[in-house]
C-alpha cells in the first residue's frame, strides 16, 4: 500500500480503463488514428490489434517505418517537444487504442515510478529495434529483411507472445517495410510458401523454420 492507504499503482489497470485525459477508442481496419502534420497532443497505447506508421516525403514517396501491436506505445514524440506528427498512423486490423493526453501522461510519469519504468523499458526496446532495423537495411538482402519482418510480426523471440498466425498484410505494405518492390516480395513469399516456411489460411501462418533464412549466410 502507498503511504496514504491507496493500493499500489498498477500500470496495466491504468491503461485498461478510461479516466481523466484518457479515452479508449475502437478502430476499424484502414482507419486513421492521426495523420502526418497533425498537432501532437497525446500519446497512444495499443490494447489489441495492429497499427502501421508511414511517412510521406515531399516528393510523395511513402515508406512504412513500423508495424506495432498490442502493448506498444506510439505518438510519444510529443513528450519530447514534437509539435506536429512526423508520421501517419493507420489501423491495419480491428484495434482498441488508448489515447493519453500529453499533460496527464507527464504527470503520471512524474508521480508513478512503476509506470515510468514500464514506459522507459518500452522506449529502450523500441530504440534497440530501430538500430536492428538500420543494420538490417544496410547489410542484409531483401529476402532476409522480408523474413525478419514476418518473424517480428509473429512476435518470434518474445517469450510467451508468439502469434504464428497473423492477419493478412498486403504485399505492397510489406514491400514498403522491406524497402524493395512488390514483385520481389511476391517472389520471396511464393518461395517461402513452397519451402513450407509460411502458409496461407485464415491469416498468414509463419513457421519458426523461417528463422533459417535470417540465420543463413
Amino acid at each position: 500500500m502507498k503511504p496514504n492507504g491507496m493500493p499500489p499503482f498498477d500500470p496495466k489497470a491504468f491503461l485498461a480503463k478510461v479516466g481523466e485525459g484518457k479515452t479508449i477508442t475502437g478502430y476499424h481496419k484502414n482507419q486513421l488514428v492521426f495523420s502526418q502534420g497533425d498537432a501532437a497532443e497525446a500519446i497512444f497505447y495499443i490494447q489489441k490489434g495492429r497499427v502501421k506508421l508511414t511517412v510521406v516525403s515531399t516528393h510523395g514517396k511513402e515508406a512504412v517505418i513500423a508495424i506495432l501491436g498490442a502493448g506498444d506505445f506510439f505518438g510519444e514524440g510529443c513528450l519530447g517537444g514534437q509539435h506536429l506528427r512526423m508520421a501517419t498512423s493507420t489501423a491495419i486490423s480491428e484495434c482498441s487504442i488508448v489515447r493519453l493526453e500529453k499533460s496527464g501522461t507527464i504527470r503520471v510519469l512524474h508521480d508513478e515510478p512503476v509506470f515510468s519504468e514500464l514506459f522507459l523499458a518500452y522506449l529502450l526496446s523500441r530504440n534497440i529495434r530501430l538500430e536492428e532495423d538500420l543494420v538490417d537495411q544496410l547489410f542484409n538482402s531483401s529476402e532476409k529483411r522480408l523474413a525478419r519482418v514476418l518473424l517480428l510480426m509473429a512476435n518470434f523471440g518474445k517469450e510467451g507472445k508468439t502469434e504464428p498466425v497473423i492477419p493478412k498484410i498486403s504485399q505492397e505494405t510489406l514491400a514498403k517495410i522491406v524497402g524493395t518492390t512488390r514483385s520481389r516480395v511476391s517472389f520471396f513469399m511464393n518461395k517461402f510458401r513452397k519451402l513450407g516456411l509460411i502458409d496461407y489460411g485464415a491469416g498468414l501462418e509463419v513457421h519458426s523454420s523461417l528463422l533459417n533464412v535470417v540465420l543463413h549466410d
